[in-house]
């Protein structure tokens, strides 16, 4: 068994993030997604839906630890890479992985999901597992 931590969803209009493409565009990439993670975007001919699913992602995480957006955090604090099957699987750093330590947080369960118009996220922190008696 594993206990539950910390929840967090987010939602979020691929309209928003198509604009924030549009105006800021590599800048944009940059400060939101990681190097691995900009790799993956470009594999798609329209990526919006892609980043607007880590948008979502980063923002549900941040929920979970219940800090939302303050102090050290950056968004490339946190990584999502799909697993040989396309699970996507979390990678913490920074004051992301500490807040995550701090909490006892050792696992991050997420699922995104998106559609032409909307990306959402959930996000499930989840503590070491204890052994079922």
């Amino acid at each position: 068994m594993m206990p539950i931590i910390g929840h967090g969803i987010d939602l979020v209009e691929c309209d928003r993030i198509e604009d924030m493409l549009r105006r800021h565009g590599d800048r944009f990439m940059a400060r939101v997604l990681t190097n691995q993670e900009r790799d993956r975007a470009a594999q798609f001919k329209n990526p919006v839906q892609f980043v607007a699913g880590r948008w979502a992602a980063k923002e549900a995480i941040l929920k979970m630890i219940g800090t939302g957006w303050r102090g050290q955090i950056a968004w490339t604090d946190m990584e999502i890479l799909p697993d040989d099957l396309g699970r996507p699987v979390v990678k913490l750093g920074g004051e992301t992985a500490r807040r995550a330590r701090e909490l006892g947080i050792e696992t991050v369960l997420l699922s995104i999901s998106h559609t032409r118009g909307h990306a959402t996220a959930s996000a499930i922190g989840v503590g070491p597992q204890k052994p079922i008696s």
